[in-house]
C-alpha cells in the first residue's frame, strides 16, 4: 500500500462519497471530484488530471468491480503538493491492464492512469474488496 509522507498527512485535505455501482453515477464522480478540486483552490489543469483518473478508476469499479448489494467509494487525499484518489469496491478481482492491438477501443483506462499519475497501485480491504490508487503530482502548489 502507498503512503504519503507523515508531514503531508499531518496537513491534508480529505473527501470521500459512496456511489451506486451504475454508469450514471461515473458522471457524477466527475462532477463531485471537479467542484471538491475548485472548493480547495486546484488550477484547471490539476482538475482536468485528476478528474480524468478518478473517471478511469471509477469506471473501472462499475464495470469489472461491481458486487450486487454494494456501493463503491471515491476518496481524495490533497496536500500542497499531490492529490491521492482512491476508489474502492466490493470485488476483490486484481485490476489488470490488458494487451491490446491498435484497433481496439476499450481497455486503455489503466494505462492512462498510469501515465498521468507518478504512483499506482492497489491493495485488498477489509472486509471485502479492494481499493485501487494513483497519486497525481500538483503542477502548481497552492491552497489545499
Amino acid at each position: 500500500m502507498y503512503a504519503m509522507a507523515m508531514h503531508d498527512q499531518q496537513t491534508a485535505r480529505r473527501w470521500r462519497m459512496q456511489f451506486s455501482s451504475t454508469a450514471a453515477c461515473v458522471s457524477l464522480v466527475r462532477r463531485q471530484t471537479e467542484k471538491t478540486l475548485s472548493e480547495w483552490g486546484y488550477v484547471l489543469d490539476d482538475i482536468d488530471r485528476v478528474v480524468l483518473v478518478s473517471s478511469e478508476l471509477a469506471t473501472n469499479a462499475v464495470l469489472h468491480g461491481h458486487v450486487p448489494g454494494h456501493l463503491f467509494e471515491v476518496a481524495l487525499t490533497s496536500t500542497d503538493h499531490s492529490c491521492l484518489i482512491e476508489v474502492s469496491n466490493a470485488s476483490p478481482r486484481t485490476p489488470m491492464a490488458l494487451r491490446l492491438t491498435s484497433e481496439e477501443e476499450h481497455g486503455r483506462g489503466l494505462p492512462l492512469v498510469s501515465a498521468l499519475a507518478v504512483r499506482v497501485g492497489h491493495h485488498a480491504r477489509k472486509p471485502t474488496g479492494k481499493t485501487v490508487w494513483a497519486h497525481i503530482l500538483r503542477t502548481s502548489h497552492g491552497p489545499r
